[in-house]
């Protein structure tokens, strides 16, 4: 009877390290989707909004040795063996947790942070060539100019000159340029954060609560070993 439960627990744990895998793989693949799309905009951001992508990648790249930890136990039967791999899967539980949460939390300060440090940038746009890139990229990519309305480039330029990314032509912006940008970024810039952060919450969490499986499985079949050992 013991002998038939752990076959099964054993057959169980194979299946779950198979979608542990594929579950490494989809959360490097949001890591590093996440931390591309960050990357073009770091002088908007804290460092630790990227550090959440950078976490997710590591932990998703440490799952696949826990994985094949686990396989081994598996195979070999062996009670310290799986138990170890319960205990790392525990521990990279509480990683992504903390991730998830982590990114949950940015997600709803990032309002005013990114708005601030947009404003900050804004003034420097003329002698900082980082931030100059960063806002010219902003506004070609999000289609707009300054951090709520195109004026406030007044403050920078001190006339009715626009930086030339504010502009569909890309080519001597100003006030008067019939293609100019007409919303603000900071809208969209933050909608389009808050997406990105929201993939990593979502990514992280489900892929955390995934894992309470394999620690049961894994405890279950060390004990069936264990009790198969005692009555050997």
């Amino acid at each position: 009877m013991v002998e038939a439960g752990m076959k099964c627990i054993k057959y169980l744990l194979f299946a779950f390290n198979f979608i542990f895998v594929i579950a490494a793989i989809a959360l490097i693949a949001v890591g590093i989707v996440v931390q591309t799309n960050f990357s073009g905009y770091l002088n908007f951001f804290d460092a630790p909004v990227t550090s959440v992508a950078i976490l997710l990648i590591v932990v998703g790249v440490i799952m696949f040795f826990i994985a094949a930890f686990g396989c081994c136990g598996a195979i070999k039967e062996h009670n310290v063996c799986t138990m170890v791999f319960a205990v790392l899967l525990a521990l990279i539980f509480i990683l992504q947790l903390a991730g998830g949460i982590a990114a949950f939390v940015m997600r709803s300060d990032l309002e005013n942070t990114v708005t601030e440090t947009m404003k900050k940038a804004e003034q420097n746009y003329l002698t900082s060539p980082g931030v100059k890139k960063t806002w010219d990229d902003v506004q070609t990519d999000f289609k707009c100019c300054g951090v709520d309305k195109s004026t406030e480039w007044q403050q920078v330029y001190t006339n009715t000159t626009l930086p030339d990314s504010c502009c569909e032509s890309d080519k001597g912006c100003n006030e008067s340029s019939k293609d100019k940008y007409q919303t603000g970024c900071a809208d969209a810039f933050i909608s389009w954060s808050k997406s990105n952060l929201a993939k990593i919450a979502a990514a992280g969490l489900a892929l955390a609560f995934i894992q309470v499986i394999g620690i049961v499985f894994a405890c279950c079949l060390a004990q069936a070993i264990r009790k198969e050992y005692e009555c050997v």
